[in-house]
């Protein structure tokens, strides 16, 4: 859904959004005096073969018209991919130059920057740092390791719920049907919860409105089967222009958390890319701005394959977890032919109207793999999601055969009729499973998505309403007024039509 940015609501972070592991912190020297820089290594996530982490420099002296930090590596781990500093490797040695756009670094003023590494056992924290070749963090205690690594594994917060023997099935294509692993037919039906991709980057939280047990618990009650959870891509990278508590770490261990909690009550998690970075200024932009605050015509290669990445390492153990690739594909706006914006879609590049680097449905789909993730992935079509004429023109390679269909529609859509359902999306669902990840309509009222549901069960295909957030229906598609799922006018039509279907 194109909402317009929300303000939401704080909330406070509790044990389960921990740091991974922060290996250092600015201190005073001995002598109390402020060191000449400091440095803050975090390990924001950790995998058999690889993590991502995190530098914060602080710079205490004269200001720097340029920066470059360097430090070594002590156990093998070599970078593979970094964001917000031009990062390379030679030998044991990382170094990480600022980028044209943050090269100014004042007296006091601080950066941050984020990568990708693989190792191959341990992961000690680098035992130095340099900014400009002058050390930093001088006479800094060190900080405690647990083992033989710097990073160690959180525990799991006391009121964290038990995952029940009957949590949701490992899911996977089979033909056009998603299937467990019993091979018996799966239907995602549920709704959105919306919040991850927006009030991080506005500075009010993580999530908008309570994500704790009995809330999820009162979605369970509609007879949901799964949960879309949008997510923004710097509020999870952790750049540098989101506040730390609700980025980097503290949002991947929140995410994590509320996944947890909607394994526990039965329910699939559908973790969803919504808003991403990128400049766009064109035909139906939704902001100006270079920061993931608003929706994007498509996803970007310079930190949406490192985001699917990161995500596909912290699920890929778990193929109960689905993925959705982006939201709401809108590259048809910026080009001038229906070929230029599926060929946008699907590969990605240059693309005629976007002023930055692509990432296709292919790359992303490269990315997860690469992984060795084989959890189901949805890729939605063009015009916000409500386009698939030629997905399957255009269907993107994928290696394990996991990848479904995704689909919007609102009543104020182009396809938001029976005609166009039977022309455009028959044919898609009959090649691969259909997942209309939103459904909705802006009068607050049933009547539309009561067709649209209706459709959808005749074929035996999923769907989820937008959206379990207790917005007025004025702004949007809101199911609920109430965190303890009290019902609009509207959630009624899809809470009673999923207890109908028991």
């Amino acid at each position: 859904m194109r909402h317009p940015p929300r303000s939401g609501l704080l909330v406070v972070l509790g044990a389960a959004v921990a740091l991974v592991g922060t290996a250092v912190a600015p201190v005073l020297t001995a002598s109390g005096a402020t060191p000449a820089c400091t440095v803050e290594y975090s390990v924001t996530s950790e995998w058999d073969a690889g993590f991502q982490g995190s530098v914060k420099v602080t710079n205490n002296l004269a200001a720097l018209s340029s920066w470059s930090l360097t430090f070594d590596f002590g156990a093998g781990q070599k970078v593979t991919q970094g964001w917000n500093a031009k990062w390379s490797q030679s030998g044991v040695t990382v170094t990480a130059a600022n980028e044209s756009y943050n090269g100014s670094l004042g007296t006091g003023a601080s950066v941050s920057a984020g990568f990708l590494a693989s190792r191959s056992g341990s992961n000690p924290v680098p035992a130095s740092f340099r900014l400009n070749g002058t050390t930093c963090n001088v006479d800094s205690e060190p900080t405690p390791t647990t083992g033989p690594t710097s990073t160690p594994t959180p525990t799991p917060s006391p009121s964290d719920p038990p995952v029940p023997e009957d949590g949701p099935p490992a899911l996977r294509v089979s033909g056009n049907k998603l299937v467990d692993s019993g091979g018996a037919t799966r239907r995602l039906l549920g709704v959105n919860r919306s919040g991850g991709e927006f009030a991080c980057v506005q500075g009010n939280g993580i999530w908008d409105g309570p994500v704790d047990d009995a809330s999820v618990k009162a979605i369970a009650d509609w007879n949901v089967n799964t949960v879309r959870i949008p997510l923004n891509e710097e509020c999870w990278l952790g750049l540098s222009n989101i506040r730390p508590e609700y980025a980097g770490a503290n949002y991947i261990a929140a995410v994590k958390d509320l996944v947890a909690k909607v394994k526990a009550h039965g329910m699939t998690p559908m973790v969803e890319l919504h808003w991403t970075w990128g400049q766009y200024t064109g035909n139906s932009a939704g902001c100006s701005d270079v920061h993931a605050s608003c929706q994007k015509p498509m996803p970007n290669m310079q930190y949406t394959p490192a985001f699917w990445t990161s995500v596909a390492n912290t699920f890929k153990g778990d193929p109960a977890v689905v993925f959705d690739l982006f939201n709401e594909p809108y590259p048809d706006r910026a080009t001038s032919t229906a070929a230029q914006a599926w060929t946008c879609w699907r590969d990605g590049g240059t693309c005629p109207g976007i002023g930055y680097e692509v990432a296709g449905m292919q790359d992303l789909i490269d990315a997860v793999r690469a992984t060795g993730a084989q959890n189901v992935i949805l890729a939605g079509g063009l015009a916000y999601s409500n386009d698939l004429s030629q997905w399957p023109a255009y269907k993107p390679t994928d290696p394990t055969g996991n990848l479904a269909a995704a689909w919007h529609v609102y009543n104020f859509n182009s396809c938001s009729n029976e005609s166009c359902w039977d022309s455009t999306l028959a044919p898609v669902a009959a090649q691969v499973p259909l997942v209309a990840g939103e459904i909705g309509e802006n009068t607050c009222a049933h009547s539309f998505i009561d067709r649209v549901m209706k459709w959808f069960d005749d074929r035996s295909l999923s769907y989820l309403g937008w959206t379990w957030n207790t917005w007025n229906c004025a702004t949007g598609p809101s199911l609920i007024s109430g965190y303890d799922g009290t019902p609009t006018a509207f959630g009624i039509g899809l809470r009673d039509h999923l207890r109908a279907i028991g």
